[in-house]
């Protein structure tokens, strides 16, 4: 199954020139977005990113951006048992 979001709305960026080709983004990434080209990672499926935020946690050279939203992994994630769900990030951009 290819899962897609909104197409092109998607906050992800990477600046391939930094990146160190060490993998990380590949290997945490639940959505296959990233794959190595010439030894160095690239935004593959930009649409499949859910914004959950993995890959720029794990980037050693923090060469990788994402911001919560489209997706709404990162409510999914931050949200506190008992809490109410929202997707809406702390900069009030909603979904």
């Amino acid at each position: 199954m290819k899962l897609r979001y909104f197409k092109n709305v998607v906050t992800l960026e990477l600046d391939q020139g930094g990146c160190i080709g060490c993998g990380r983004c590949l290997e945490v990434c639940p959505h296959q977005v990233f794959t190595l080209e010439d030894k160095r990672a690239k935004i593959f499926n930009r649409d499949a990113c859910m914004e959950c935020g993995a890959c720029a946690k794990n980037c050693p050279p923090q060469v990788i951006q994402v911001r919560p939203g489209v997706g709404c992994a990162w409510a999914i994630i931050t949200t506190q048992e008992g809490e109410e769900l929202s997707c809406c990030g702390s900069q009030n951009d909603c979904c």
